[in-house]
């Protein structure tokens, strides 16, 4: 059965004008578009703050870019008995760095995090390095790393904009993805971890990401959901409700958008540059903002000329300039 292709993870656009945002106890936050980077909502989106272990996103990202996540580690004296949320980990012990980025991004444990990096850029001080150089690469213009687990410090902060940029460039990574979406492991033979994302058993396409506490900061969570081929990324800082505020920011989100019809199979979709009629293979129906209209290129793949009904190639699908999906096409009748 042919079907339209999808080329981006999400399908894009803005949501319509007037739209009122449900009420948000928090002091910063943000609801972004995951491919476009637009702001649905916000609250003091670029102000600078702490951000807790919600820096274990970046710390995460950086681990499952150096890949061997298969390779043991042994755990050094550093990363043991670091205060806040742990793993309880003991100078020596050996476990795999998935084992390890499992505890740093489920149960948020801050040994696991220290040890990840030191394994990773071979102390933490490089690895810091490194968490700096792929934020200013990412041009996190109010985000600065001074460790890899979030535990309080004045050179270690971000904003919620930062925040949604830095998951949403995560999450295009399979391995954190799948992390971040895992709602429980086992690690080292007995230690059972368990997500501490309650979002991922009660919203609807909940894929991640990460919460985050301390006293100064207060309570972080930064959210991810998908629904009808596009994602949505929650950032909310010092929030007492966030579990109640990012079930109501991302259901009224994709409210926003509207199922629209772009092409009906055996229907006239455009025509090619010599006027001859492009007849769509596929259905393809997206998610779009109110007025919005895709742009359609046709990419020839066989010659014009041939019998109604035959292969022509496909119609590229553009929305704010991103191509988003593919439809196969045939030959009209010119």
């Amino acid at each position: 059965m042919l079907t339209a292709i999808l080329l981006a993870v999400g399908c894009l656009g803005l949501p319509a004008s007037g739209a009122v945002s449900p009420a948000c106890s928090a002091g910063r936050g943000v609801l972004m578009d995951a491919d476009t980077g637009a702001l649905l909502w916000s609250r003091h989106p670029d102000t600078p703050g702490l951000i807790a272990s919600t820096t274990k996103i970046m710390t995460g990202w950086l681990a499952c870019e150096a890949g061997e996540l298969d390779r043991a580690v042994r755990v050094p004296a550093e990363a043991v008995g670091l205060e806040g949320s742990s793993l309880y980990l003991k100078e020596g012990e050996v476990l795999t760095r998935q084992e390890l980025l499992y505890g740093a991004m489920l149960q948020s444990g801050n040994d696991a995090a220290l040890a990840l990096a030191i394994d990773t850029a071979g102390s933490e001080a490089a690895f810091v390095e490194s968490m700096n150089e792929k934020a200013r690469s990412l041009g996190l213009q109010n985000t600065h790393f001074a460790n890899p687990h979030g535990l309080d410090s004045e050179g270690n902060y971000g904003s919620a904009r930062d925040l949604a940029l830095l998951s949403a460039a995560a999450l295009r990574n399979g391995d954190f993805r799948r992390a971040v979406s895992t709602r429980s492991a086992v690690a080292a033979g007995d230690r059972v971890l368990v997500n501490h994302n309650k979002l991922l058993w009660h919203c609807e396409g909940c894929i991640g990401v990460k919460t985050g506490y301390t006293r100064a900061a207060g309570r972080l969570l930064v959210s991810a959901a998908q629904r009808q081929g596009r994602t949505l990324i929650c950032v909310t800082v010092n929030d007492p409700a966030d579990w109640r505020d990012h079930q109501a920011l991302l259901d009224w989100g994709f409210a926003q958008y509207e199922r629209r019809a772009v092409s009906e199979k055996g229907k006239p979709l455009t025509r090619a540059p010599d006027g001859t009629p492009l007849i769509a293979r596929a259905d393809l129906t997206l998610s779009l903002a109110s007025g919005e209209e895709p742009r359609l290129v046709f990419v020839p793949g066989f010659a014009s000329g041939l019998l109604s009904g035959a292969e022509a190639g496909t119609v590229r699908v553009f929305l704010n300039g991103k191509a988003v999906a593919e439809i196969p096409v045939a030959w009209g009748a010119g």
